[in-house]
Formats: C-alpha cells, structure tokens, sequence
C-alpha cells in the first residue's frame, strides 16, 4: 500500500486523477497547495503526489513546473490525462448568485458560460476549486466552479453541470515519486526535463537541434524565469521516447554537454498512448548499431 498526496482539497480534478492512477489499497491524502503535495514526498510523509502539469486551455501549471525544480529532485512515473468539465455548485436554498469562486484556472475555462447565465456575479479566485465549495458551504461565496467529484463531498446543490467554453479541454496530472527504479519502456512514452542554459544568443536552438538531429519529437515546451538574472529561463522540455532507449539516451547526453545543469523529471508511460514518432535511420536499432560499429572500429577490426 502507498500512501498519495494530492492537490486538494477533496473534490478537485486532482483527486480524481489520483483516483485513476491509485490502487485499491492505497491511501490517499489531501493537502492544500501544489508544494506541500511535492514537500510531503520528500519529507517522506507519502509515498507519491499527484498534481497537475499542464491544461489544453491554460497552458502549463505553473506552482508545478517551478515546484519539481526546486529542491530534492522527484521523478514522473505515470500521467493521467482527464477531460475537463465543471458543475456549478450552489447552497441548497441559497437565493441570488452575487460571487462566483474557483482557481483561477478553472474561472478561465468557463468564462463565456458566466457571462451569459452569470453576468453579475462577482469572479473570486480561490486556491482550488474544492476551496471554493468549501467556501460555498461556509457561507463566503453564493457559487463555486469546482469538478464534477465535489458533489460527492459537500453538502450542496447541482445547479449545471458539464461546463466548459472548450468542450473537448483537458488536463494531464502526473504521479511524482522520489528517484528509484522507472517504469519499463512501452513505446508509447514521454520523457521529461528542465535545462537551464547560459543567456546568450542560439541556446534553445541548440537544445532543439539535439533532439531534432535523433529524430526525436517535441511534445511541450516551457520557460520559466530563474529568479537569478533577468532574461535568463529554465526550459522545461518533454519530448517522446524512454531513457532505456539509445535514441534517448544519446539525446540526454548531448544535452547534458551543452546545458548548465539538466535534471531529469521523468520517463514513463503516455497516457493517450500515443506511439513515438520514429523516423527512418532514427530507431534505436540504428544507434545500436552505430556504435557497434564504432567499437569495432576502435577495436581494430574493420578498417
């Protein structure tokens, strides 16, 4: 059994991806931020975390990226990817919506639907969109935008459900845990770094190129400020593949060169499934053969 923090409280999209990549006999405990999930893997208080990276509409999850660079290094061994729609959630009873509370995230995403059933409620930006129920529930906000889930939690009434402005949206969550052993290769996965680089001309070019010259496929790319200098970033990269594989891990270490510092985030399985995109001459039996060949050479045994 492990026990899995997550991004709370209970009744967030998080809680429900946790669910998905928990078993039945794992415990899982809710925390209120993003870096007091990941701070309680490494106290060792859980086993794992699970937070959200990244939404189709959003873009990247900010407290996430900055919190997997920050300190003991932890690892993705596994994603979920959930569509992403809302319930509204009122008081029982309650009478006119004056404010409307929910992550900041969550607000964007439905905010064509508040404007034409809403448009006079006042948008108050909470830590979560199960905060915001809470809220709710306490008597501080009239309605709250939180995941389908929170009904499940708070004694409070359905009035919509299945919002969004973006009906096929969605958001990808990845399960953290400290270094050890990966998940085994499939095929269908994803590998993911942050590079932080010197603040001169060419730099993510060159980053770029030691992936594209592998035949290796970008997936998401990310900069976020070092806080240092301004005008510097740490990149964050996710691209296609498995560090088992050659292709892989050639790419790595070309980037290992090049780079200031590189740390590894993690490789393991897509979960959409989706294959790598492997080009001729670009496979890892090529880069195997490669240095086979090479090794010959310098063993004297071809000319």
């Amino acid at each position: 059994m492990s026990r899995i923090a997550y991004f709370g409280p209970q009744g967030t999209f998080t809680e429900q991806a946790a669910r998905g990549l928990a078993s039945a006999a794992d415990e899982l405990v809710a925390v209120e931020t993003i870096p007091q999930a990941l701070a309680a893997v490494r106290e060792g208080r859980t086993d794992a975390a699970c937070v959200p990276v990244e939404n189709s509409v959003e873009g990247p999850v900010t407290a996430t990226l900055d919190g997997l660079n920050q300190d003991e290094p932890l690892v993705a061994v596994a994603e979920a990817l959930l569509p992403v729609h809302f319930s509204i959630l009122t008081r029982p009873g309650g009478g006119e919506i004056r404010t409307v509370a929910s992550h900041p995230h969550a607000l964007a995403q439905v905010r064509l639907w508040l404007d034409e059933h809403l448009p006079n409620a006042r948008q108050v930006a909470s830590s979560s969109t199960a905060a915001a129920a809470v809220g709710v529930d306490a008597g501080d906000f009239d309605a709250a935008v939180t995941a389908p889930v929170a009904a499940e939690h708070y004694p409070l009434k359905i009035l919509a459900t299945g919002v969004a402005d973006v009906h096929d949206a969605r958001t990808r969550f990845l399960l953290v845990r400290k270094p050890g052993i990966l998940p085994r290769p499939t095929g269908s996965d994803r590998t993911s770094i942050v590079a932080s680089t010197p603040n001169r001309t060419g730099t993510l070019a060159e980053l770029l190129t030691e992936l594209a010259f592998r035949g290796i496929n970008l997936t998401k790319l990310d900069a976020r400020p070092t806080r240092n200098n301004f005008g510097e970033y740490h990149f964050f990269i996710d691209f296609e593949g498995h560090i088992a594989e050659p292709r892989i891990g050639d790419a790595l270490a070309a980037l290992r060169r090049r780079c200031r510092n590189v740390r590894f985030l993690g490789s393991h399985p897509r979960a959409d499934g989706v294959a790598a995109t492997i080009e001729p001459s670009e496979g890892n039996d090529d880069f195997v053969q490669a240095a086979d060949w090479v090794a010959a050479v310098r063993k004297g045994e071809l000319a």
